[in-house]
């Protein structure tokens, strides 16, 4: 598939005669990374859905505020993760429980989900991030799942570089440990 660069994506979205064409164009090339970004958050798929469309409203309403400092990506992704942080929020408030107890709670419906098709160690791994402070665990997902530079994830989460790589060992340290230990 090839990718249109995020100037020709953003006129023409901007342009009234190809908005469609625009946003057709961004959809499909960043789409499935959004997913999974939103889905290693929020964990359960139907909610992982959800949570995109929310996304994709808020880019398609916000693009022409796109100012350009960052890249199209980087303010996608901060748009859903901000969404999906939102979203577990709300979700933890509904169910009357804490983050961690919804983290506990969504892995545990982790194993019974139709579209989680993995192996013993991937669970494994699932289980330890949910065991992860919210910041680390965040981190982690971007950094380890989405291969982001810690620069990029500084910006995503705004925070320093210093304290995204901090972050990162911290995290990474805990998940061997427990899963060492489990």
């Amino acid at each position: 598939m090839s990718t249109t660069p995020d100037k020709e994506l953003i006129s023409l979205i901007l342009d009234k005669s190809t908005t469609n064409q625009g946003f057709r164009a961004l959809l499909a090339q960043y789409q499935e990374q959004l997913y999974w970004q939103i889905r290693k958050m929020v964990i359960v798929h139907d909610d992982a859905d959800d949570v995109l469309q929310n996304v994709f409203i808020k880019i398609f309403k916000g693009v022409k505020n796109f100012k350009g400092d960052s890249k199209l990506s980087t303010w996608m992704f901060r748009i859903a993760y901000n969404e999906s942080v939102t979203f577990l929020n709300n979700k933890a408030k509904r169910l009357q429980l804490s983050s961690q107890e919804l983290q506990d709670h969504l892995t545990d419906k982790l194993e019974a989900d139709v579209y989680f098709t993995s192996d013993e160690i991937q669970l494994a791994l699932k289980k330890a991030l949910a065991q992860l402070p919210e910041r680390q665990r965040e981190v982690f997902n971007l950094r380890y799942y989405d291969d982001l530079k810690f620069k990029i994830i500084a910006q995503l989460l705004d925070l320093s570089e210093g304290a995204v790589k901090s972050t990162y060992h911290i995290a990474a340290k805990k998940v061997e440990q427990f899963i060492k230990e489990d």
